[in-house]
């Protein structure tokens, strides 16, 4: 789905379980926000070239945390890419992405996706890809948690700081967020945000009164 110019939120299915990662892309340069699970590399690729962009255009992978669904073709991209391509993330999940530390959510896991961070990301920096890019560091799911901001589509990518249904967003999931005091303080962060539409990781877009909703959520 092409939410603006520029801007398409992809559809993997793994097993039924529907994620959203985020294609942002220019005349100089694709960016691919969070990458799916393990084994999803190839629908992956054939899905950013159905927007009309070719793989050789990725220049940057932004993960919005650590988790398996988010990191999982990112070993792929690398093998794919090499240093074509700029990897980032929070620095606070920077060790677990490669593979310093066992997974928060997945320790379990034997051998779990893996990558390289080139650049860490802080709160409130700004990237001047495809227009703009926002870090909104907003922990609770995971220690190094972000959201980013699409400043031309006015677009809030939410990871799973939030997730939605049928078009309205639920909030925080509490079963996946360990620290649910920290999440509940980065919801507040999105109110001074101008936004037009949001995109949770689980649930997709949802662009009808997103500002109300998330205020409504905050005095929850």
């Amino acid at each position: 789905m092409e939410i603006s110019p520029g801007v398409k939120m992809l559809y993997l299915d793994y097993q039924g379980a529907i994620v959203h990662p985020i294609l942002v892309w220019d005349e100089d340069m694709a960016i691919l926000i969070d990458t799916g699970f393990p084994g999803q590399f190839e629908e992956l690729r054939a899905e950013i070239e159905k927007a009309g962009v070719s793989f050789d255009q990725l220049r940057g992978v932004i993960l919005t945390h650590q988790d398996v669904d988010h990191i999982g073709s990112l070993p792929e991209i690398l093998q794919e890419r090499g240093n074509a391509v700029t990897v980032c993330a929070h620095e606070l999940d920077q060790p677990y992405i490669q593979g310093e530390r066992p997974l928060l959510k997945d320790g379990q896991l034997e051998n779990p996706p893996k990558g390289r961070v080139d650049m860490t990301l802080m709160d409130g920096q700004e990237m001047p890809w495809c227009g703009g890019i926002q870090v909104i560091h907003t922990p609770g799911h995971t220690p190094g948690h972000i959201s980013l901001y699409l400043k031309n589509s006015k677009l809030l990518v939410a990871g799973d700081s939030m997730y939605s249904i049928n078009g309205v967003i639920q909030g925080i999931h509490p079963p996946t967020t360990p620290d649910m005091e920290a999440a509940r303080l980065s919801l507040h962060k999105y109110k001074e945000l101008d936004l037009q539409s949001v995109v949770c990781y689980h649930g997709g877009l949802s662009h009808a009164h997103v500002h109300d909703q998330i205020v409504k959520l905050c005095e929850e």
